[in-house]
Formats: C-alpha cells, structure tokens, sequence
C-alpha cells in the first residue's frame, strides 16, 4: 500500500471519544477512509456519545469492551490511564492492529500488556487534526508488519499528514508537532496583544497575527525555503524588521523555544516511565 488514497473496509474501535477521538473518527469519516457503520467509539460520558453519534453516524458505547472485537483499535487515552484501559482490554483485544495515541507510552510497554504477538503501532496526532490540517508521526513496535505500519499512517493521512519515523524519535517529534499548535497559539496571542498596545482593534490584530503565521508557513512549505532566508529575506538594512528581530534575539527568543522542546521531551519520558 502506497499513497494516500485508503478506504479501509475493516472494522474500526476507538477507545476513548474526547477531542483527538472525535478529530481522528471525523477526519476518518468525512474523507471517506471509513465507513461510519464500520465505526464503534467507546465513550462513558452520555452527552458525548449522542455527538459522535448525531454528528458522524457512528456507533457509541459506554463500555470499552463492548466496541471489541475489531479489526484495528485505536486507543485514544491519555498516557495517565492507558495502563488500566490496555490491562482491561487485553484479552478482547487479541487479533486487533492496535494503536495508540498515549504520549510517552512506548509500543514495548503496550506490548508486554497484550496477547503475544499482537501487534502495535504508536502514533502522535495533534489538535489541528480537528480541522485536517494535522501532523501524524507513526512508527511501529516489534510485532507490526511494514504493510500494518502504512496502513496506520495512511489512516491517519485523512487528517492532515503523517510520516512514519523509528519510534526513537517519537518524544521529540512530539515536543514540536504534538505540542507545538500551544506555542504557536502563544505567539499569536503575543503578537495581538503587542497589537492591540500599539491601538490596532484585537480582533483586528489577531487576524493579521493568524494569516501572517499561515502564510508564513505555507511559503515555507511550497517553496522549501531555509527560515533563515526568508528571515534575511524580509529585513531591511536599519529597517523595522531588523529592529524586531533584535528585539526577540534580545530576550534569547531561539533559546526558550530550544528549552520548551527540551522540557515537552523530559515531560514524555516521565509519562512512559
């Protein structure tokens, strides 16, 4: 399987209907991926449930174990509670392509939880996922075959991109994607709030801060271009952008970014510990 072209016509569990398990059952659904009634989303809250269910058409229960058995689960818990959620599990989930979600949780963890031999594949959406603009890292554990590995990234390719990578670099591919859209969301705050000082209308100063970051990235992205370049691209000898640059550089802008990654890694070690 190649591309990013997958209808997948198997049956599909999700465990856990929060925001990454409604972004992952929605992207699913909207693109065509999968089937609304080849879904079960296990979800305690009631409320939740009638969402899901009015808002995708997917099926809904309280209880994980009545979403089992399925093809492929996607365990969408937080890493806090994914051990009682996995050891509860287990035995239904013998047969399954499972995969989580759970920062910090390593594929070996998982699997030494499991049946023998099931196989696992780890996988860190982020929060733009809810709008298909999101960045999937996956990678496989012992047990997941190459064609089970592609099948999981081209699923999660419906709700923005996904690379696959070794899961050795899982903790710091999160420290930028995972937690990235709370820097930028800071940045934008930054900048309107610096706007807003200098009397623009915050509304107003937000959406300027919004689409300059857009476009930004999206020139980077289209044209391949170095950050570097396009910095020295857009400041002037003696200029205003040189003056804001120097301004940042001043507060060791790089460095803090440098230390937040840093910490977002340490932070993901301690949850799979």
């Amino acid at each position: 399987m190649t591309g990013d072209s997958l209808h997948y016509d198997g049956t599909l569990a999700v465990i856990g209907g929060g925001r990454m398990g409604e972004a992952i059952v929605g992207g699913l659904v909207h693109s065509g991926a999968v089937s609304a009634h080849r879904i079960t989303v296990a979800e305690p809250s009631a409320d939740r449930q009638a969402a899901l269910a009015t808002t995708f058409g997917v099926h809904c229960v309280a209880d994980g174990a009545k979403a089992l058995p399925a093809d492929t689960v996607i365990l969408a818990v937080k890493p806090q509670i994914i051990d009682s959620v996995v050891t509860s599990l287990s035995s239904a989930l013998s047969g399954s392509l499972v995969v989580s979600i759970a920062v910090g949780v390593s594929c070996a963890r998982l699997e030494a939880m499991l049946p023998s031999g099931t196989p696992v594949v780890r996988v860190m959406p982020n929060t733009p996922a809810l709008v298909s603009e999101g960045m999937s890292v996956v990678s496989g554990g012992s047990e997941a075959t190459a064609e089970q590995i592609e099948l999981v990234r081209a699923l999660f390719a419906n709700l923005g991109r996904a690379i696959v990578l070794d899961e050795s670099y899982q903790d710091a591919a999160m420290a930028i994607s995972g937690a990235g859209p709370a820097y930028f969301a800071l940045v934008v705050d930054a900048l309107a709030r610096g706007g807003v000082r200098q009397g623009l209308p915050r509304d107003v100063a937000q959406a300027l801060a919004i689409q300059t970051m857009l476009g930004t990235a999206r020139l980077l992205d289209v044209t391949g271009m170095h950050p570097e370049a396009l910095v020295d691209g857009v400041t002037s000898p003696g200029g205003t952008t040189i003056a804001a640059v120097e301004a940042l550089e001043s507060r060791a802008v790089r460095s803090a970014f440098a230390e937040a990654v840093a910490a977002a890694v340490r932070r993901a070690k301690e949850l799979g510990s």
